[in-house]
């Protein structure tokens, strides 16, 4: 995967912060770029040379690696209406997905991985444009639409359709036909569509193992929306490499995931369950509809088994599903909050979880998600502590510097209050054009 284009003039931040992730603490310091990746990291003040460089007084501000989510949908456009998504206007759909790009690297995520897009090759145009520095954006992983049985789509206009093995297989061939990283399979169900639900399962194993032997013969890598504990344990048998939700994985499920532990991920995307309980009614659908429809109880049992995962070790990663109406795109921080306040995380584990598992879902786990010698310039400046409050990485005005590869998406000596504001307003009940 290539970067955006760096420039030549060395940059040194000096007074900073450095929450290096590598586990240990923060510690005052410096960090000193040159191109594309940091060249040296030291504690204390004053002591890197920095002759032709450009010194960026940090005073005392946080330094840390740019932000991953795990489950992006760059062609979900903040609409309740996921039908519109596929009859939407190719063009169209393109500019927005631009749109969405602009808006995690202005969140300070710079790392995103792809789980699914509403037409076959919007992902990869998108990412390439970002590779080419066409448009700004996070380094990223393409997918192509999900992948469902007859009669398992969860939206029928945004979906490719395989039956048997031989079909998944043709269907995993398309994907790399069109230059994706990924194949997402859509294997479980989701209450709100009222007839797919979350607890059921709709592969069987021939054609789970089929489309993942063929994923990974070409060197892509399988994601599955796997809310049930069978549609889990089938992912897991047959080799599936991100596992989103897991909502209802038992402890046979938890065994076997264990046991995968250093292969696996997985990414629950908690803010779509909160949300849909929370924040939908303004949309029509309001917290009796979606307490009926079963997502108190999804959310509850996926908080447990969450927590026992993260007891168990497995390497559990924040961020999903935004781009809904109710969960727009520009607070993919949610996230962070959520896996403090329900699942027990601290800040300090949320915030690796967020950065050096990042570096290692992207598969570039010693050049991405942390602050050291040899790593990417992808950084993030912080106004503030969001080891003492999470909450502020929801706040753009407060993540004063963006840096990708050495350059700023999001310079801090050009004020960026008022550019904050205006993309929380852009960005949120972006309505689908008629």
């Amino acid at each position: 995967m290539t970067s955006s284009p760096s420039t030549d003039q060395a940059v040194l931040f000096t007074d900073v912060r450095i929450f290096d992730s590598s586990g240990s603490d923060p510690f005052e310091g410096e960090v000193l770029v040159h191109g594309e990746r940091i060249v040296e990291v030291r504690k204390g003040a004053g002591d890197l040379p920095h002759e032709g460089a450009r010194v960026v007084d940090g005073q005392g501000k946080f330094l840390m690696s740019g932000l991953c989510d795990a489950h992006t949908h760059f062609s979900w456009v903040n609409s309740a209406d996921l039908p519109g998504l596929g009859t939407m206007g190719v063009e169209e759909h393109t500019l927005l997905c631009a749109r969405s790009a602009q808006t995690y690297i202005d969140s300070g995520y710079t790392m995103c991985v792809g789980a699914a897009a509403a037409k076959p090759r919007l992902d990869v145009v998108i990412r390439n444009a970002i590779n080419d520095g066409q448009i700004p954006g996070p380094r990223y992983l393409a997918n192509c639409q999900e992948i469902a049985v007859t009669g398992g789509a969860l939206v029928d206009g945004i979906t490719a359709f395989a039956d048997g093995p031989e079909e998944m297989r043709k269907q995993v061939r398309r994907n790399v036909e069109m230059g994706a990283d990924l194949v997402k399979l859509s294997m479980s169900g989701e209450e709100i569509t009222g007839n797919q639900h979350a607890e059921d399962n709709y592969f069987s194993d021939e054609e789970t193992l089929a489309a993942v032997t063929e994923a990974h013969r070409r060197g892509l890598r399988v994601c599955s929306h796997a809310r049930s504990g069978e549609s889990v344990k089938m992912s897991l048998r047959n080799g599936v490499d991100i596992i989103y939700h897991a909502s209802f994985i038992d402890e046979e499920g938890l065994d076997m995931l264990e046991e995968q532990k250093d292969r696996v991920f997985v990414a629950p995307g908690l803010n779509w369950l909160v949300a849909t309980l929370e924040d939908a009614a303004a949309f029509g659908y309001p917290p009796e509809a979606a307490e009926a429809a079963g997502y108190k109880h999804e959310l509850e049992c996926a908080i447990e088994g969450l927590k026992k995962m993260k007891d168990r070790g497995i390497r559990v990663l924040p961020g999903g599903d935004y781009g809904f109406a109710w969960t727009p795109h520009g607070t993919y921080a949610r996230d962070l909050a959520h896996f403090v306040n329900l699942l027990g995380y601290t800040t300090k584990e949320t915030l690796l979880a967020a950065t050096a598992l990042g570096g290692q879902i992207m598969r570039m786990p010693d050049d991405l998600g942390q602050v050291a010698p040899g790593f990417y310039a992808d950084l993030i400046l912080i106004d503030g502590d969001p080891l003492e409050d999470i909450t502020i990485l929801q706040d753009q005005s407060k993540i004063v510097g963006i840096m990708k590869g050495g350059r700023f998406q999001k310079d801090p000596s050009t004020g960026t209050e008022a550019r904050a504001r205006e993309l929380d307003e852009i960005h949120r009940g972006t309505p689908i054009p008629a």
